[in-house]
């Protein structure tokens, strides 16, 4: 038995192939025992729709195919290649800007930041209520740190990441 990590497998392969709605829909139908119209009875669509989709000649919206899935209790979700389930992302009311907008999915907003933690206490602007770090190693070695951190039972056999990140201090 190895002391390194086992590497993630992958469930599926890369594919530039369209998404297999077709299938997706069949599979649905064979689960619920249904005709093609019985089925979009039930979602409340037309028949042909149905049929257009199974035969690959249409290609259902998301609103649309949630609606078809949902006739036998199923409902959409992302996973990676590793099978690992992408959780959407929550709104927060108290996370907006001052002009009621979010800020940028890709960054990690810090409520309450403390001196430094905004990127503009260099130019000694006024510190908002929120903000988030702009650079982006300093904020891809933070979730590193924090993802060990909270799975560390799961990484205790791996170093520790390194703080502050290299290059910034």
């Amino acid at each position: 038995m190895s002391d390194s990590p086992a590497e993630p497998v992958l469930i599926t392969e890369p594919s530039a192939a369209p998404w297999p709605a077709a299938g997706i829909v069949r599979a649905v139908r064979r689960r619920a025992d249904l005709s093609q119209r019985e089925l979009a009875r039930w979602a409340g669509v037309h028949h042909a729709t149905i049929g257009r989709i199974e035969a690959g000649r249409m290609v259902p919206s998301i609103v649309l195919l949630r609606r078809i899935i949902g006739v036998v209790g199923c409902r959409l979700t992302v996973v990676d290649e590793f099978g690992r389930v992408l959780k959407p992302m929550r709104d927060w009311q108290d996370t907006l800007n001052g002009a009621e907008r979010r800020y940028p999915s890709h960054l990690d907003t810090i409520l309450d930041p403390e001196p430094g933690e905004w990127w503009a206490d260099v130019y000694g602007l006024a510190r908002p209520p929120e903000t988030f770090y702009r650079n982006r190693e300093v904020r891809d070695a933070m979730r590193r740190r924090s993802q060990w951190e909270v799975r560390v039972a799961q990484n205790r056999h791996l170093p520790r990441p390194p703080w502050p990140p290299r290059g910034l201090v």
